[in-house]
């Protein structure tokens, strides 16, 4: 049952008795309707390609099997049919732009017509027209009658006009000197202007053509930190190497509180008496108000993540914290604990001067009340509050705040957090927010207020580039996107390639945790927008500590127009402007340089055709309209031509009507 480049097909066939399409045997690609009928067998077949294309897209043909039972009097059977069904084919080149540099190209200028030094330039070298005045030129004995008073007279005057020791110059050989300076554009005017000069260039600096080489984390558990290496972490911890992340900046974890204990927070925290703030009241949990505290006191400066009779592990907010700023290196061993790891996972602030202020507002319960969510984010932000009688102010205000929270109230309920988002905002603070688990388009509030940062979750597809996360809600406020890794119930996949205890890592977000039944530090792999937004928090406050940016108004701008785009082309409800992309947005240097292709469909799925040694490729792909980026790789990921990265991108739309396409050659150009 061929239906060749064809969306549908029909098969027919005389019968006398009852039959049923067994469901289970269809491929995932294909439909059949009916699946049961009495009579003579009509059945509709309708292809899905894209279920049944590979992230390789290099299967021409797909082919399934339908099983059909039947009955005819005293006897029954089964029947097996065979359908296939021919993809699309896209072809083109992608084209280092150096294989397609012609002959015909126009010379520069000579060196002698540049009046300026280039950038780093110690120096300049000098040639004269003759022996004597190379001589000359280094303080040695001129031969009689070989360069006449005048033309000695002029190299001298103008040596001496430079002001250049004996010791400055260093004989070349013929006939050339190098002559040490600091005024190098002025010594090659006055140079120039003696005749006995052939030519005065710079003395140019050169560099190693080599490639930075990324930076990879030794800790145990790094090597499960996948999302650090999607964002190109690799390149920005490079450049962090070089220095230049000198700004401090603080980032507020408003959560459920954090472990003061666990060793890889040690010295990344603000703690106690430094400005950590417990806004919860105290009631105890009873049938009538299922609020619990689970600390047994009320607002005070210790924001401890507690310990609770029903608690076995799962602390929510040092699982956030160790995103952002889990320490590097060798840990001290937690006393008690000689399984515990003595280095741990990486944070994405690696050298730069970034401290997390933990501010706790979700209960023992995993509650948070809208009220406590407003005085958080103001307190936050450095904006005075006041709890029970006493006013709090904190000492650190934060420039980067994350919540990691929320719920689908309306718009009207939202409004008191929305006011205290847009407060801390005007007080300097970028707010990030996740944007929800709700596998679905609701807005998820304080993510949607207008002055916030809603953060959607990506997570690995197998190709060149990540996918929305099925769980991560769509709505317009959605700006941004992130790892938040995938939902394990909703089927795992192991895209990262890393095993754990000797069995596939899952697509997850791995980061400190707590061990509450044996009281002791843990790691874990948690996936949600709530594991995406303190990835786009750690960015925006590297931002601020280089410089890059100032306030929340620039840094936004700057996450926004480095993102790379996924899904449909341009923003969308999804993963809004994209994902964020750290090497972009830092300007970190290129640590990778490889050619490669990505295709993404308007619905957002993702294809990786190879290339071959001359940059060809096909990929058989399903029907519909496919953006193409021919580009390259510079920071590592995997991904090629994103923002700041060589591109070349091109469209096409495949399917019965246009069954092939060919791209051409697609050259990548900065």
């Amino acid at each position: 049952m061929p239906l060749g480049t064809a969306l549908t097909g029909q098969t027919s066939q005389p019968f006398t008795g009852s039959w049923e399409v067994d469901q289970k045997s269809l491929p995932a690609w294909l439909r059949v309707t009916p699946l049961k009928g009495e009579g003579r067998i009509d059945l509709k077949l309708t292809a899905d390609r894209a279920q049944g294309t590979p992230t390789a897209a290099d299967r021409p043909q797909l082919s399934g099997q339908v099983t059909l039972h039947w009955t005819q009097g005293q006897q029954s059977g089964k029947t097996v049919w065979t359908v296939t069904a021919d993809q699309y084919a896209l072809t083109g080149r992608v084209v280092d732009a150096a294989r397609v540099q012609g002959s015909d190209v126009g010379a520069g200028q000579p060196p002698a017509a540049r009046a300026q030094a280039p950038a780093g330039a110690r120096g300049v070298i000098v040639k004269y027209r003759s022996a004597a005045a190379h001589s000359l030129a280094l303080g040695r004995a001129v031969p009689k009658g070989t360069l006449s008073d005048a033309a000695q007279a002029t190299t001298q005057r103008v040596l001496a006009r430079l002001d250049v020791p004996r010791g400055a110059l260093d004989d070349l050989g013929g006939r050339t000197v190098r002559l040490d300076t600091p005024d190098v554009a002025g010594a090659l005017t006055a140079l120039r202007n003696d005749p006995n000069v052939e030519y005065a260039v710079p003395n140019a600096v050169l560099h190693a053509q080599a490639l930075s080489t990324p930076v990879v984390p030794t800790d145990q558990y790094a090597g499960l930190q996948w999302a650090y290496k999607l964002l190109g972490y690799g390149a920005v911890w490079r450049d962090m190497e070089a220095g230049g992340y000198t700004h401090p900046v603080t980032v507020a974890v408003v959560d459920t509180g954090v472990r003061f204990d666990h060793p890889d927070l040690e010295g990344v925290l603000y703690g106690p008496g430094e400005g950590a703030l417990d806004v919860l009241g105290f009631r105890p949990a009873t049938d009538d108000a299922p609020y619990d505290n689970g600390d047994g006191d009320g607002p005070d400066t210790d924001p401890t993540d507690p310990d609770t009779p029903t608690r076995t592990s799962g602390s929510h907010g040092t699982h956030v914290t160790g995103i952002i700023a889990a320490r590097w290196g060798s840990i001290p061993q937690f006393p008690g604990c000689e399984a515990c790891s003595t280095s741990g996972v990486v944070g994405a602030a690696y050298k730069a001067p970034v401290k997390v202020l933990p501010v706790r507002v979700i209960d023992a319960s995993d509650n948070a009340e809208a009220a406590d969510v407003m005085n958080a984010v103001r307190y936050a932000a450095g904006l005075d509050i006041t709890l029970e009688g006493r006013t709090y102010r904190n000492p650190h205000p934060a420039q980067v705040i994350n919540l990691s929270l929320g719920g689908a109230v309306s718009a009207a309920e939202a409004q008191p957090m929305c006011e205290a988002v847009a407060d801390a905002t005007r007080a300097g603070a970028l707010v990030v927010v996740a944007a929800g688990n709700g596998y679905g388009t609701t807005p998820y509030y304080p993510a949607a207020c207008a002055d916030a940062v809603a953060v959607g979750a990506v997570t690995l597809s197998g190709a060149s580039a990540p996918v929305h996360a099925g769980y991560s809600n769509s709505y317009p406020q959605v700006m941004l996107a992130a790892p938040g890794g995938v939902d394990i119930n909703q089927g795992a996949t192991s895209f990262n390639g890393g095993t754990l205890n000797g069995a596939p890592y899952p697509d997850q977000i791995f980061s400190t945790d707590w061990d509450y039944a044996r009281n002791q530090p843990m790691y874990s792999s948690n996936a949600g927008t709530s594991q995406a937004a303190p990835q786009v928090s750690a960015l925006a406050a590297l931002l601020l500590s280089k410089g890059v940016t100032q306030g929340p108004e620039d840094t936004l701008r700057c996450l926004t127009t480095t993102a790379t785009d996924l899904g449909t082309p341009g923003r969308d409800d999804e993963t809004g402007s994209g994902m964020i992309n750290a090497a972009a947005a830092l300007g970190a240097p290129a640590v990778s340089d490889t050619l490669g292709l990505r295709v993404q469909d308007n619905r957002g799925l993702i294809f990786s055709p190879a290339l071959d040694t001359l940059g060809r490729f096909t990929a058989f792909l399903p029907d519909g309209t496919f953006q193409v980026i021919g580009g390259r790789d510079r920071d590592a990921n995997g991904i090629y031509g994103e923002t700041t990265e060589p591109r070349a991108e091109r469209s096409a739309t495949l399917g019965p009507a246009s069954p092939r396409a060919d791209l051409g050659d697609l050259v990548p150009t900065p």
